[in-house]
């Protein structure tokens, strides 16, 4: 039977999508799994994979335009199959005075209406109300003059200032995790000469295997992956009120772009040599700083690391990523003068700073790992 595409919900909350670009044209063979389409969210521009074999057919959306998420956009079709008959169009708004359910059409026409003149849809009133804005001083640019949510936030960055949809939704989401999540921190200073001198041992290997070159954050994702293993309420999440332990160990890793911060994610990073860790961060890296990340790249992850050193942050407190329970900030690698043999003396050292979910994680749980981690950055090698 046909097959339909619809508009993904990519992100938690999303309502709309709007697409960017279609990768094959009407009328063209896909395979399941091939690229299809690009859509853009509040955090990325991202890669929707085809959801079966067939005929692309039936496109109803163009690019530049938006749809609420689950409605039918295409359909792909095996041979002697046709496009199933229209059930409703395809809008994110209801042209002005018709029926919604369970409302007359002049209560439906009331609701939807900022003025006579100006007809507005029930998402973009509601982001006017969230907003302050004033929509009797707005024409939309929806048929007719209709105000849409893309004229509300548009009217909005006009009046404060520009920013960008990644920092609004950054902002957003870190503080729902900060008023709702609650924190504690856990701190501990680890020397970082045996991290700098596997970076120096494993380096020119990886080179050759990878074509990349080897950076500490590759290193310390590797050896937090493994200790995770020790330590399954550190890779777990709080979920539907309860705790909830991941099969898997996907660590995410928070990368800076131009208008915020993302946080793709490496699947099974405790199974990978560090070599493909590094590949994979580099091609993360890219797809992030170019905004052509994927729904898989963002999707699944179990624990975050966040490391600030390269900008020179001797430490900090790293805001979680719900759901999952814990998030490691590290500091920059800097010489100190530490305690040796009861004795003062220079020492690279790094700091970490362990953020966790109270409800998840308690402060025994959270020193036993930060001390696995610190042997275990101690001797490296020993894992990797």
């Amino acid at each position: 039977m046909p097959i339909n595409v619809i508009m993904p919900a990519l992100e938690l909350g999303q309502e709309t999508g709007k697409l960017v670009a279609w990768k094959k044209h009407e009328g063209e063979r896909v395979s399941k799994g091939e690229p299809l389409l690009e859509i853009e969210t509040d955090k990325a521009v991202l890669e929707v994979e085809s959801p079966g074999d067939g005929i692309l057919s039936g496109i109803k959306l163009q690019e530049g335009e938006s749809v609420s998420v689950g409605q039918t956009i295409a359909w792909i079709l095996r041979d002697g199959e046709s496009v199933p008959p229209e059930e409703a169009p395809i809008t994110d708004h209801v042209a002005a005075g018709a029926a919604v359910p369970g409302k007359t059409g002049a209560t439906a026409l009331a609701d939807r209406t900022g003025s006579a003149a100006a007809p507005i849809s029930p998402k973009a009133r509601r982001l006017a109300k969230e907003r302050g804005v004033d929509i009797s001083t707005l024409r939309g640019s929806g048929p007719g003059g209709e105000i849409l949510a893309a004229d509300i936030v548009a009217a909005a960055e006009s009046t404060s200032g520009p920013a960008s949809s990644i920092a609004r939704l950054m902002a957003e989401r870190t503080t729902q995790s900060w008023t709702t999540v609650p924190h504690f921190f856990v701190t501990r200073e680890v020397e970082a000469a045996p991290l700098l001198r596997a970076r120096e041992s494993l380096a020119p290997a990886v080179e050759e295997a990878h074509g990349v070159s080897l950076t500490l954050t590759d290193l310390i994702v590797a050896v937090v992956a493994r200790v995770l293993l020790k330590h399954p309420l550190i890779n777990a999440s709080w979920r539907d009120g309860a705790v909830r332990l991941n099969p898997d160990t996907n660590v995410g890793v928070a990368m800076a772009v131009s208008e915020g911060v993302v946080v793709p994610v490496i699947p099974g990073a405790d199974k990978m040599r560090i070599g493909e860790i590094g590949w994979q961060i580099r091609q993360l890296s890219e797809r992030a700083r170019t905004g052509r990340l994927r729904p898989s790249d963002l999707s699944g992850g179990t624990f975050t690391v966040s490391n600030l050193g390269m900008y020179e942050v001797d430490a900090f407190c790293a805001i979680i990523v719900p759901p999952q329970a814990c998030i490691l900030a590290v500091g920059t690698v800097s010489d100190r003068v530490v305690p040796v043999n009861r004795q003062p003396a220079i020492r690279s050292m790094m700091t970490l700073t362990l953020s966790c979910d109270h409800r998840v994680v308690d402060g025994a749980k959270s020193a036993a790992f930060l001390k696995d981690l610190r042997s275990a950055l101690v001797e490296p090698l020993r894992l990797l």
